[in-house]
């Protein structure tokens, strides 16, 4: 019993509602606040009471970030404006902190601090918190719900985010399949319009990304997309200049894609062929490893540890996964609709996947390594928990892959021998009528199932064949569309005899399924990639989580630690603040400062102030600090050790008069 692969259209249209349904799910289920730098630290902190206005605001961020000018509002009570507008860039090694200074002579009351940006990945981040100066009160700021990079403009810049991937990995992988496994496939219609339409679809997913750009990382409103201001802004930054390369190096791979599938395809000449190849290999790998460097320069790759080997590698990764799944449609299309496909192809396509998927383990490795950095953060995290799905569809494909190269070892030529007419029966010959018809209007139209109405009866089937087979010309006599009926009829046998000699191979369909099954988990996969590339690496997760849970101001390493402590006595000149600064905030020898001063903000000249450091979860301390005076209001001390990392419990004692001093205490993350 012969063994028939499944229509195409079937197939393709439940691995479209596959692909649809699980890309709503993976983007609707993304946070889209969720980017690759964090907020890892703030001045005043959150929450915080301070006895006086601060001069100025401060932001600490976990990995470099873009500010404008518009980046961090500090807004009143009521709403207003409190920052001057100007954003001071604090930076200092691999400190990253910026801050805006704040207005003179600010009421009490609580204050609002908003801030968004975009991290140097590409991701838009935002936040508020508030801090009170002299008592918290009610506050009348009402922040936009909307999270940076959500609603309407976050979903469509995430589909043509996923369109470029799939766009490039066909267009790159489709010539690569080409060029070095089936060189026939260059004349090849149905082959050619697969990569064409990828050309089309990446082309079009980077226009629409660098259109909603703008709004995407502002306003979020759609009607933004058209802002010649905004997008000139764009422009400027580094994503807009890759996305700019990128459309650039599109232009060089159209022409690749004219010359591969025109003049290569009517050369005849053998060493003419082998010199077009040659060219055509190298100028096709060097925009290809260009347009993959425009998301390496600009996303993940660029940013965090190791960025000068990370770039290298996500590239190659990213050539590898082009290899593997691109060549993986171009064959799939290729079993389904071209004549034939010779089995030395498959087998070079077989060898190559297998170099993509050890490609894809080296790198992949590595970029788990850099991105989770730690057992916890694979399990605990958004970006391990999706790292382990993917690492498992990648499993399942390479189990499919397997399937697929056994049945291309049990591959068989298709017989050189043609069938006979007796052996078409007339819904073949209706249906191939059909698919003819689609041909010649140059349409890459499938054979559908025909129902009982469409089937040519019997006997006029066999007559018409008849009168088709025996025809070798067409007499002057005969009338002009019964020519053409004739002609038609012509064509038709032989599109059946091709379809039956291509279904008629269970080898061959065996293949096809497999290979549909690969393409379907590789859709599945694409769109996981997708959203791992929006979603915050889970090393930055943790580092981010460890500074937030620490209480009091958290201390990152090489950090100072800033200490505001509101005290009274009780006495004459008993009120004021307490200001403590340890740099630099790590174990061993630290510098230690502390200003005391009045309500107003005025140095106070008090006769004692001492300091004890304790680490309760060690049983070490305390640890006494004598400080010396160096004027009015300022003590200080050099040489603080600090012999172990871990929550520190300062104590600070202040003494306002001989019989009048306090003793304030505040636990901050050291090391």
């Amino acid at each position: 019993m012969t063994t028939t692969a499944p229509r195409l259209g079937t197939a393709l249209a439940r691995l479209l509602i596959l692909a649809a349904a699980l890309l709503g799910t993976l983007l609707a289920g993304a946070a889209p606040a969720s980017a690759h730098a964090a907020l890892t630290g703030s001045d005043p902190k959150d929450g915080a009471v301070v006895a006086t206005a601060p001069k100025e605001v401060n932001l600490t961020f976990s990995e470099q970030v873009a500010m404008s000018a518009d980046s961090i509002r500090v807004l009143d009570p009521a709403g207003r404006r409190a920052d001057t507008g100007e954003i001071r860039d604090l930076c200092s090694g691999s400190i990253v902190r910026y801050g805006v200074e704040l207005r003179a002579g600010l009421p009490d009351g609580t204050y609002t601090v908003a801030w968004q940006t975009v991290s140097a990945d590409s991701h838009p981040i935002a936040g508020a918190f508030t801090f009170s100066i002299g008592a918290p009160s009610a506050t009348s700021v009402a922040l936009p719900d909307r999270e940076p990079g959500g609603g309407l403009v976050g979903a469509l810049y995430g589909i043509a985010r996923y369109l470029s991937y799939a766009g490039f990995a066909v267009l790159v992988g489709g010539g690569a399949f080409v060029l070095i496994c089936w060189p026939r496939g260059a004349g090849v219609r149905p082959v050619q319009r697969t990569v064409v339409r990828a050309w089309l679809t990446l082309t079009g997913a980077t226009l629409v990304m660098l259109l909603l750009r703008n709004p995407y990382t502002g306003s979020g409103e759609l009607s933004d997309a058209f802002d010649l201001a905004g997008l000139k802004s764009v422009l400027e930054t580094k994503t807009g200049a890759a996305l700019t390369s990128r459309l650039l190096l599109l232009g060089a791979a159209a022409l690749f894609v004219a010359v591969l599938f025109g003049a290569y395809t009517r050369r005849t000449d053998p060493k003419e062929k082998k010199d077009l190849v040659f060219g055509l290999g190298i100028g096709g790998a060097v925009v290809a490893t260009g347009i993959a460097g425009t998301w390496a320069l600009a996303e993940h790759a660029s940013t965090g540890i190791q960025p000068g080997i990370a770039m290298p590698v996500d590239i190659l990764h990213l050539l590898a996964v082009a290899a593997w799944l691109g060549g993986l449609t171009v064959l799939l299309i290729a079993l389904y609709r071209a004549p034939s496909v010779e089995r030395t192809a498959v087998e070079r396509f077989s060898k190559v996947a297998f170099t993509s998927v050890a490609v894809l383990a080296a790198t992949g490795l590595y970029q788990s390594w850099r991105q989770v950095g730690s057992w916890s953060a694979l399990t605990g995290t958004r970006y391990g928990q999706l790292l382990l799905v993917k690492i498992g569809l990648m499993g399942v494909l390479v189990g499919i892959a397997w399937i697929s190269r056994r049945w291309t070892q049990r591959l068989a030529d298709l017989p050189s021998g043609g069938l006979s007419l007796a052996d078409l029966s007339p819904a073949d010959l209706s249906s191939a009528e059909k698919e003819t018809e689609g041909v010649e209007e140059g349409e890459a139209s499938e054979v559908d199932e025909t129902s009982e109405s469409d089937a040519v009866p019997e006997a006029d089937a066999v007559s018409l064949v008849s009168e088709a087979e025996g025809a070798s010309g067409v007499s002057p006599d005969v009338d002009p569309e019964r020519a053409a009926q004739l002609a038609r009829q012509r064509a038709a046998v032989a599109t059946a005899r091709r379809k039956r000699e291509r279904d008629a191979d269970p080898e061959r369909s065996g293949l096809r399924r497999s290979v549909l099954t690969e393409a379907a988990v590789a859709v599945v996969l694409l769109a996981v990639t997708t959203v791992l590339t929006t979603t915050e690496p889970g090393r930055t997760e943790e580092e981010a989580g460890r500074s937030t849970s620490a209480s009091g101001p958290a201390a990152v390493p090489d950090r100072p630690v800033d200490v505001r402590l509101p005290f009274d006595t009780g006495g004459v000149d008993g009120k004021g603040v307490v200001r403590l600064s340890l740099d630099p905030g790590r174990t061993g020898a630290n510098g230690l400062h502390i200003y005391v001063e009045r309500p107003d903000g005025k140095p106070l000249d008090v006769p004692e102030v001492k300091v004890a450091l304790t680490l309760e979860a060690k049983d070490v301390g305390p640890l006494p600090v004598a400080p010396d005076r160096i004027q009015a209001g300022h003590w200080s001390a050099s040489g603080v050790q600090i012999p172990m990392p871990g929550e520190w419990r300062i104590q600070v004692t202040v003494r306002t008069s001989e019989i009048d001093q306090t003793t304030l205490d505040k636990n901050v993350k050291i090391g």
